[in-house]
């Protein structure tokens, strides 16, 4: 009896990935739930978990574009082991001149029974290393990448033993970076200088990305091919503007209430709730209230139908290097502003790490992107179907305003509404963002919910 391993749901209008890894090799036991494989999709890496115990077959290769529901694999759960092969020749593979010859293996690698990311159980794997010996740093004492990356980085500056394909910092390909760790992975990638050099600054979530480095021909062009995240993120972007009719509002929001609130109960909100306030749960409650008041934002088109709902599910998005993501924060109106504030950290850490889940991606009624972070002071944003609406947060800056007939310099931040015009009116979607506008100016409606 054999059991079909098929893709499953990947998140809302998400129908394709690829298969990068299988953790299972054809021919393999696995047991129930086991991970057997690993696809990558625009947003995140999802493992995918046998249905049953038997013996693994391969339908699909590993780098195949596969699509929801299509079959990938099949476990036979009555059939039996294959025959042990001999053990293939290993590559021999050639050192350069003057460099150390590596060190046969004399140990199996140390079985990977932890809690880890993609990104850092391929590391762990390609390089044989144990995790015990790797100090961690991520929360609840995870290992991350940039650990791994740390301790061989450090190994191989120390002259420690090297295992054979072991991968060097230097040539481990780039995969999304924590804001706070983006500089030591640029530093990693670069060649050695020996030269002594004042350290960096570490990189924040408001650095503009660096610029990439291109080699060109004596024409002074290049032509790559597109990655298929790239082209299925374009897919999904023109599909966006060709299936519902988007248009875009702005308003703009003087910043002062908040920015003296915060400043106010910042250090103790941290030192209650050991989370820092942010602007993002201002932002989280005033849409929620603002969606009270109009519920077509918090709607969508099925086919004739108008599907209304009466939860939020917040849809935040999330810059990494792979692309923009937007995991889903669920039941935003239940939330106080401290668990806003801790579901947006780790949802976001999840994001950069690739460790989101399937779950976590799919569900969202309606989404707040944040250009400021970059310094944008205006654009419009594109709906996340088939959501129809999404709100856009821009950078703050200060700016003469007239306040009470008197000129005053004040912190100025222009919002935008983008909106399917097909269920959402003119005057629904103007009122909307004058509501955003007004709870924002006078927080205190957010704290009475008037």
């Amino acid at each position: 009896m054999a059991t079909q391993v098929e893709v499953p749901a990947l998140g809302e209008s998400i129908t394709q990935a690829i298969l990068v890894r299988w953790h299972k090799q054809d021919g393999e036991q696995v047991a129930a739930d086991e991970t057997i494989c690993e696809l990558e999709t625009d947003k995140t890496n999802v493992d995918i978990p046998s249905p049953a115990s038997g013996i693994v077959r391969h339908v699909k290769e590993e780098g195949a574009t596969v699509s929801v529901g299509e079959v990938i694999a099949r476990i036979d759960e009555g059939g039996s082991e294959p025959e042990p092969k001999a053990p293939a020749e290993r590559p021999v593979k050639v050192e350069s001149a003057g460099s150390p010859a590596p060190v046969a293996d004399k140990e199996p690698a140390v079985p990977l029974t932890g809690n880890f990311s993609p990104a850092v159980r391929r590391l762990l794997e390609e390089n044989k290393l144990n995790p015990a010996d790797i100090p961690p740093s991520g929360p609840s004492g995870r290992i991350t990448k940039q650990d791994v990356l740390k301790y061989i980085r450090l190994r191989e500056q120390t002259g420690g033993p090297r295992q054979t394909g072991l991968t060097p910092a230097s040539q481990v390909a780039d995969e999304p970076a924590t804001p706070s760790t983006a500089a030591q992975e640029t530093e990693a990638a670069a060649p050695p200088i020996t030269a002594a050099r004042p350290a960096a600054p570490a990189a924040t979530a408001s650095a503009p990305p660096k610029p990439v480095a291109i080699d060109f021909d004596a024409s002074g062009v290049r032509k790559v091919p597109m990655s298929k995240i790239r082209k299925r993120i374009a897919e999904r972007l023109v599909h966006a503007q060709h299936t519902a009719a988007i248009l875009t509002t702005f308003n703009e929001v003087d910043m002062t209430a908040i920015m003296e609130l915060r400043k106010k109960y910042k250090e103790q909100f941290e030192k209650t709730h050991n989370i820092g306030l942010g602007f993002m749960s201002f932002f989280a409650k005033a849409v929620v209230m603002g969606l009270r008041e109009f519920p077509r934002l918090n709607a969508f088109i099925e086919g004739e139908d108008i599907v209304y709902h009466n939860y939020v599910h917040l849809g935040i998005a999330v810059s990494t290097e792979r692309g923009l993501a937007v995991p889903v924060l669920r039941h935003v109106e239940n939330m106080s502003f401290a668990r806003i504030e801790a579901e947006i950290k780790r949802l976001a850490a999840n994001t950069r790490e690739g460790r989101l889940s399937i779950e976590e991606l799919s569900g969202g009624t309606f989404t707040i992107t944040n250009g400021g972070v970059f310094g944008s002071l205006l654009s419009t944003p594109i709906l996340n179907p088939p959501q129809s609406g999404i709100l856009g947060m821009h950078a703050i800056q200060k700016r003469p305003v007239v306040v009470e007939d008197r000129i005053e310099i004040r912190p100025m931040m222009y919002i935008a509404l983008s909106y399917d015009h097909r269920l959402v009116d003119g005057r629904e979607s103007v009122s909307f963002l004058v509501r955003i506008k007004q709870l924002l100016e006078d927080p205190a409606r957010l704290m009475l919910e008037v």
